[in-house]
C-alpha cells in the first residue's frame, strides 16, 4: 500500500479519450491487437462482486510488470486493492494475476518508464512532470498515481 494516506486527486478524462481513445483502444485489444501494451484489466467490484473492466497500459521494467494509474485513485484502483488482483484481457488471452501496490518511494523508476513510453497519451495528468523530470518532482506525484506490481498467478 501506498506510504502515504491516498489523495482525493482525481483527474477526469476528457470526452475525446473516453468516447474516442478508451474505447478504439478497448475494441482493439478485446480482438487481439495490443496498442502499445494495452489490455483490458476485469477486477472484481469491491461492493458488487461484479467484474468491471478498462483499458491500461501494460509497463515492464526490469522484468517485471506494473499497472499504472494516470489519473489517481479511481474506481479500477480502488477495486484492485480490495480484490488483490484480476485478470489482463488481450482478445481471447486471459492472464489471471494477483496484485501488490508498490509504495511511494518505489515509484519514481517506474512512474519515470511509465511516462517515457506514454507520456503523449496521458502526460497531461502528471501536472506537468515527464519521463526527464528529477526524481524529487517524480517522488512529489507519486502519492496521486497508484502502482501496482503485477504477477501471474500460476
Amino acid at each position: 500500500m501506498s506510504t502515504h494516506a491516498v489523495s482525493a486527486h482525481v483527474r477526469k478524462p476528457g470526452w475525446f479519450t473516453v468516447q474516442v481513445l478508451n474505447r478504439s483502444v478497448a475494441w482493439l485489444t478485446r480482438r487481439g491487437v495490443s496498442v502499445w501494451g494495452s489490455r483490458v484489466l476485469a477486477v472484481r467490484g469491491r461492493k458488487s462482486g461484479e467484474w468491471r473492466t478498462t483499458p491500461v497500459n501494460l509497463l515492464t521494467v526490469d522484468g517485471r510488470r506494473y499497472l499504472v494509474a494516470p489519473r489517481g485513485h479511481v474506481q479500477w484502483t480502488r477495486n484492485m486493492r480490495a480484490a488483490g488482483g484480476g485478470e489482463l484481457h488481450l482478445g481471447k488471452h486471459v492472464e489471471e494475476f494477483t496484485a501488490t501496490e508498490v509504495t511511494d518511494d518505489d515509484k519514481p523508476a517506474i512512474l519515470r518508464a511509465y511516462l517515457k513510453r506514454w507520456k503523449a497519451e496521458v502526460g497531461i495528468f502528471f501536472d506537468g512532470v515527464g519521463p526527464d523530470s528529477p526524481d524529487t518532482e517524480l517522488r512529489r506525484i507519486a502519492p496521486d498515481h497508484p502502482v501496482f506490481r503485477i504477477t501471474a498467478a500460476n
